[in-house]
């Protein structure tokens, strides 16, 4: 027979115990209230019903079908380029080219500098950084550079005063060039001087010389954009330029075939405010009534 102190421990323990919930008939409750896990579902958040799609990536810029694509000779495209610029002053508008090229978009990028037959721009201001009251800058004032020096054209860089268009660097001043930080400042408008582009140097006089009448380019998401005539020019004056141009940028296309294969694609003439005509090769009008010595005349 069980003791007094054991029966009085039974009644305790069955005191402590927490009542049962009266659980909810599923028959009295619509089935949207009735929580999932009363239905033997379960969902997890790392299954999806879905795959997700993986986005294609090419190795090479995308090359479109030309087969239906409309060319022009030089002369029909500058006719129709100059009928787009119509009042507008001949100084102001140029002809650019845009050679699109049939290359990987991690290869290597051509950027070089050429002196065309024909320069579209004869305002050439060339700025000098070298040691102040230095013999290099006194030759450099002397040939004709509008700013020399490192702090002063330094501090100028900085406050936004720059009234140079080419930017040369002595050997011995790179150092202070690094230091002073401007690569934001010239980097985006093609100032910064580098080995790659021959803007830093030794000799500056020499360099200042072989400067002045060139254009430099490079290429940006496999397309190589330059001014290549102004809208006075002559189609001949266009046709030289082109040609220099194109036989520049195929020399340099041979030097990186061993890292990116490079090919030319299409041949695009365009003006400031005009359209792009696609080059076939050409040169000579479909249209006889119009000759070269027509589109040779400032509209």
């Amino acid at each position: 027979m069980a003791s007094q102190r054991q029966c009085l421990a039974a009644m305790a323990s069955t005191a402590l115990q927490a009542a049962a919930r009266p659980r909810p008939q599923m028959a009295s409750l619509p089935r949207f209230l009735v929580p999932s896990m009363s239905l033997g579902q379960q969902r997890h958040a790392s299954q999806s019903s879905k795959k997700e799609k993986k986005k294609v990536k090419h190795k090479a810029f995308r090359i479109y079908d030309k087969a239906n694509l409309e060319s022009y000779s030089l002369c029909d495209a500058m006719r129709y380029l100059r009928a787009v610029e119509v009042g507008r002053p001949p100084a102001s508008v140029s002809y650019d080219i845009a050679v699109k090229l049939q290359t990987n978009k991690d290869g290597a990028v051509l950027r070089d500098r050429i002196r065309l037959p024909y320069p579209c721009n004869s305002d050439f201001r060339i700025a000098v950084v070298c040691k102040e009251d230095s013999k290099v800058a006194s030759e450099a004032r002397a040939d004709g550079a509008v700013a020399v020096g490192e702090e002063t054209l330094f501090a100028a860089i900085k406050a936004g005063d720059i009234s140079f268009n080419r930017l040369l660097c002595h050997v011995d001043s790179v150092p202070a060039l690094m230091k002073a930080g401007l690569g934001p400042v010239l980097g985006p408008r093609g100032l910064m001087p580098s080995i790659k582009t021959k803007t830093v140097t030794n000799d500056v006089r020499t360099q200042m010389r072989e400067l002045a009448g060139t254009a430099n380019y490079r290429e940006r998401s496999g397309v190589v954009r330059m001014a290549i005539g102004q809208l006075n020019f002559s189609p001949q004056m266009v046709g030289e330029n082109i040609k220099a141009f194109m036989a520049q940028l195929k020399r340099d296309m041979r030097e990186v075939e061993r890292q990116t294969a490079k090919a030319v694609d299409e041949v695009v003439l365009s003006t400031t405010h005009g359209p792009g005509f696609s080059l076939n090769g050409s040169f000579a009008s479909t249209d006889d009534a119009v000759t070269p010595a027509h589109l040779s005349t400032v509209m």
